[in-house]
């Protein structure tokens, strides 16, 4: 090990972030009473992570598979409104999305999560998907849309059951840390069982992992842990806080996110996206716009030309919530309304065009479902949700128009 720079110890720091961030996910649900290959289904909006999508039933599930035990997932047809079933590694790392598009002769019925070489007998007509590690999240969605008692009962029909009897494994690390006191130094002191826990498919990555094995390292040392942890707090924390406003093209005030769900190398950009809204899936399936720091004393009005009207920004549906922005959750209100999208009876001017307005109180002219309620005396965020986006969505060419005070 060589002499550590401080810009050594921000990259590891930031590098392990990404991971500490799905194993205190992991550590939440386990003490929730999560099991291993045991689907949970949840109510709408009855999900507590960050930037929760208001529009779909979730069910989420943890795999666990080994050399002789695969996971069966039955899924039951659905037409004629969104849906799919995405499975992530442990750095949240997007594996698959099953779908009618993904999938077109497979859309639905029985599937198979194996790992990569496992020998496994299936069942006839088991669609096989091979997952890269022995760990994988799961989190199905099923747009709610104008019939959510359908869906929900759809998402009743799904069912998980595992072919064997893994050998399970417990967190590599529990973390269980506030948005506002983010981990210092003695987060890598369990750097080679996290390491260990969970490769890294990505390309790129040897040098962030050697950097915090070398921290790690030094760490051990108490010599040098103090020094490692000011170079955290001093840099690599505030430089992490920092990168909301780097992390995507802004323009009128809304960021468009570099494409999540497959990350590349770029791990700040997984660790900042782990943060703002774990288990983000890939541009083609939903893109995300966010718009920070609003005054939710204040009035802000919105407007869509006709020609291009949110509705026809997504092959599926699109939405807009407000989150307040320390834990990027959805803020309670007296009208407990929660999200605008294209169930919410939205009211067009006269040109076509539609006004959206974000305020504590119902603005003048502004029909009430037009307004979502925004926090009065507190700081929000607004984000956009498209699902099924379309081209100039996903490549970034597209924005929503500006927000005006009034």
């Amino acid at each position: 090990m060589g002499t550590l720079s401080d810009k050594d110890i921000v990259d590891a720091y930031h590098y392990m972030l990404g991971r500490w961030l799905v194993l205190r996910q992991e550590t939440l649900d386990f003490n929730e009473k999560f099991n291993w290959n045991e689907i949970v289904h949840r109510d709408p909006r009855g999900v507590a992570w960050a930037n929760p999508n208001l529009d779909v039933a979730y069910s989420e599930a943890w795999i666990y598979v080994d050399e002789s035990s695969c996971t069966i997932l039955d899924l039951p047809e659905i037409k004629r409104r969104y849906y799919t079933v995405q499975i992530m590694n442990g750095w949240a790392e997007v594996i698959n999305n099953i779908n009618e598009r993904n999938f077109p002769e497979h859309p639905f019925g029985r599937f198979a999560f194996c790992l990569k070489g496992a020998h496994a007998d299936l069942p006839h007509g088991t669609q096989r998907i091979d997952l890269p590690g022995k760990k994988s999240r799961l989190l199905i969605r099923i747009e709610l849309g104008a019939n959510p008692v359908e869906a929900r009962a759809l998402q009743q029909q799904v069912t998980m059951r595992a072919t064997g009897s893994p050998r399970t494994e417990r967190v590599a690390a529990a973390f269980d840390f506030p948005n506002d006191a983010l981990p210092g130094v003695e987060g890598f002191d369990r750097t080679e069982a996290i390491l260990a826990s969970e490769a890294d498919i990505n390309h790129g990555m040897d040098a962030p992992q050697r950097h915090a094995r070398d921290v790690a390292a030094a760490a051990a040392n108490p010599a040098t842990r103090a020094r490692i942890d000011d170079v955290i707090r001093e840099q690599a924390i505030p430089a992490f806080f920092a990168y909301q406003e780097k992390f995507g093209t802004m323009k009128d005030g809304w960021i468009h996110p570099r494409p999540a769900g497959h990350y590349g190398s770029d791990f700040l950009m997984r660790a900042f996206t782990n943060f703002v809204g774990i288990w983000a899936n890939i541009a083609h399936e939903v893109t995300y716009y966010g718009a920070p720091s609003f005054d939710g004393s204040k009035t802000y009005v919105q407007t869509f030309p006709k020609s291009a009207l949110p509705e026809l920004k997504a092959r599926y549906f699109w939405s807009v919530i407000v989150v307040d922005s320390e834990k990027f959750q959805v803020i309670p209100n007296p009208m407990k309304r929660y999200v605008l999208n294209k169930q919410s009876g939205l009211q067009f001017n006269g040109d076509g065009s539609l006004t959206l307005a974000f305020a504590p109180n119902q603005p003048h002219r502004v029909p009430k479902p037009n307004w979502l309620p925004t926090p009065e005396g507190r700081k929000y965020n607004l984000t956009y949700r498209f699902y099924g986006p379309t081209d100039d969505v996903v490549n970034g060419k597209y924005f929503p128009p500006p927000l005006v005070q009034r």
